[in-house]
């Protein structure tokens, strides 16, 4: 089987497991990714956040407006340009994202059984390899 191939059905296997393990604390890959970002401080804007997340604004716009209705960010226009917006997480924000934390460190216990230090350390080693390469690949385009 291509490389290719194996990695696309892998991660989505990976990904649809992951979603199920946050939706047992009430959240998904994009919330936990978002409260993620939110919570490390590292973006000022929602443009921001869109590109460290990549994903495009009107994707990003519909997963705030829902973590908006839910309580767990807010959106703040930027006293230093009007037209950006600054998103921030709330206290009920840090709660959900502790809860997902748990879910987390589960599920990432589980992808991880069977593998030892070793395994792991070359795997991230590999994973890179592979991103590097694709991403040479869209270069020569």
């Amino acid at each position: 089987m291509p490389i290719g191939r194996r990695l696309a059905l892998t991660a989505k296997t990976v990904g649809s497991a992951f979603n199920s393990a946050l939706s047992g604390q009430g959240g998904s890959v994009p919330a936990w990714l978002i409260l993620s970002a939110l919570k490390n401080g590292q973006w000022s804007t929602q443009l921001d956040l869109a590109r460290s997340l990549a994903i495009e604004g009107p994707t990003l716009t519909r997963h705030l407006d829902n973590l908006e209705r839910a309580g767990l960010v807010r959106r703040v226009a930027s006293e230093a340009d009007r037209r950006a917006v600054r998103v921030e997480i709330t206290e009920a924000g840090e709660e959900a994202h502790q809860r997902m934390w748990s879910a987390v460190g589960a599920f990432n216990r589980q992808l991880a059984s069977g593998m030892g230090k070793d395994d792991l350390r070359e795997f991230e080693r590999v994973l890179g390899r592979l991103e590097d390469n694709a991403r040479a690949s869209m270069r020569a385009g």
